[in-house]
């Protein structure tokens, strides 16, 4: 069996790294590389934005959030997690317009507030991706662990070099077309799994009934989720790059809402195995695995589908990942005279310490959590760019009462600053309110105040 699990991961790895390659532009510049501009249809621009933003999270979060918290939690963490793609299909335009040569949330952030800002965001940005990476690397050895007898580190390292085959040649092109094939492998293996552990699910009992958290509790939970998923994923710069990668604004419109709708339909069907598994009293494991406590009784072939599913999962989300952050390094030293070459090279150094990372078998999510409060307390006043009042001091300032904000919640609760600085790191790793909301308010309410009162910019590209 390992041999066969080994074959079958090797073929699929093997495809995507074929798809990749022969969809290069051997003659491309840098800026083709990091953005492919003005070249994607709407629905693979949907698709794309379905597949690298998808990855093997999917497989913990909305089953564990569905079978502990219930319906009103996971569809906050759906529209979270879709809520981005809606985002930028409607700014999108205008960025486009204000920015037509852009690339990256960096560049954007320049353009309107000029050279420290970008700074900070790119700093942000790179912090939330990196993040994102070692958890899919880590997420990716800890399924292989669980569903064969494959060394998991060797599942680690063939993602992270296949994946690198392409997109280091290839780049943004290579990425946007492993996604299309990506996307569809993605929906069907999740839909025949889905369907052989919902025929093998033990039969409900009579007293059964659906998970659901009291109903305060539950709608806290679905406001957190939207709020840290939506502020973070503001900042994954490769959605940022298929901005300028759609044809134009349409497509870009387009892909977004199929990207979202799509979205939110896999988490909802993947998050709704979540409650199944809770309502048929199957043991969830320790900690709580719901999707994978459904393969126990079924077929075990069908472990073997899932670890291809997850593989698939982690590859169309890596591969986005790796070009992103080679886009947003390349574009901000470009000037210096970087070449295509050392974009690439950008690329490979950039993993190391992610697969280091990946092969330690360490939790991040709690990493995650601070990236994402990072997020949350700067999102609004870098969105509000295009806003001809907002200045950068009003920026910074809303940026610094984000940060202060995050702080207050559990200040006033607990009476002490320490302890405010401490729930706003999450130490039990669990997603609260109060940081993000106080994070969300005061950025928004300190930005639009000071550019009322104070700020004025005389034009958009002031600092462009």
């Amino acid at each position: 069996m390992p041999y066969l699990t080994s074959a079958a991961l090797a073929a699929a790895l093997g495809i995507f790294i074929i798809l990749g390659l022969r969809a290069r532009w051997a003659g491309g510049t840098v800026d083709d590389y990091i953005t492919a501009r003005n070249s994607q249809s709407g629905a693979t621009l949907g698709l794309s934005f379905l597949a690298s933003g998808m990855g093997a999270w999917i497989l913990f979060a909305p089953p564990e959030i569905g079978a502990f918290v219930g319906p009103v939690a996971l569809s906050g963490y759906a529209i979270g997690s879709a809520l981005p793609f809606i985002v930028l299909g409607l700014y999108g335009p205008a960025i486009r317009r204000a920015l037509p040569e852009g690339r990256s949330i960096a560049e954007f952030a320049q353009a309107c507030y000029g050279t420290s800002v970008r700074r900070w965001v790119s700093l942000v940005s790179v912090a939330y991706m990196a993040c994102f990476l070692a958890a899919e690397l880590t997420a990716i050895g800890a399924i292989t662990a669980l569903l064969s007898d494959v060394p998991p580190a060797l599942v680690v390292l063939g993602v992270a070099l296949s994946t690198l085959a392409y997109t280091v040649l290839g780049g943004l092109r290579a990425s946007l077309a492993t996604d299309r094939w990506q996307a569809w492998l993605l929906i069907a293996l999740l839909l025949i799994v889905s369907s052989v552990a919902f025929t093998y699910l033990p039969t409900l009992p009579e007293a059964s009934s659906m998970p659901s958290a009291p109903l305060g509790d539950a709608l806290s939970v679905a406001v957190t989720l939207v709020i840290a998923v939506t502020a973070a994923n503001l900042f994954h710069q490769g959605y940022w790059q298929r901005v300028w990668a759609a044809q134009d604004s349409r497509s870009l419109g387009l892909g977004a809402w199929l990207g979202g709708g799509l979205t939110v339909a896999v988490v909802m069907v993947i998050g709704g195995l979540g409650m199944l598994a809770a309502m048929s009293g199957v043991a969830l494991g320790e900690p709580p695995i719901p999707f994978f406590a459904l393969l126990g009784s079924a077929p075990s072939w069908l472990a073997l589908l899932a670890l291809v599913l997850a593989v698939t999962l982690v590859a169309s989300s890596v591969d986005t990942l790796q070009n992103a952050i080679a886009s947003l390094i390349v574009s901000q030293h470009e000037q210096r005279g970087r070449s295509l070459t050392t974009a690439r090279w950008w690329t490979v150094a950039l993993m190391v310490p992610v697969v280091i990372i990946g092969l330690q078998g360490l939790s991040v999510l709690r990493l995650f959590l601070i990236a994402d409060l990072l997020c949350a307390a700067i999102v609004v006043p870098v969105l509000l760019g295009l806003w001809k009042r907002m200045s950068t001091a009003a920026a910074i300032g809303g940026g610094i009462a984000g940060l202060l904000g995050a702080v207050l919640p559990g200040w006033i609760a607990s009476g002490s600053l320490a302890a405010g600085l401490m729930a706003a790191t999450f130490p039990a790793g669990i997603p609260t309110l109060g940081p993000f909301l106080g994070a969300l308010l005061a950025s928004s309410l300190v930005s639009i105040g000071w550019a009322k009162v104070v700020g004025h910019r005389a034009s958009w590209a002031k600092h462009g």
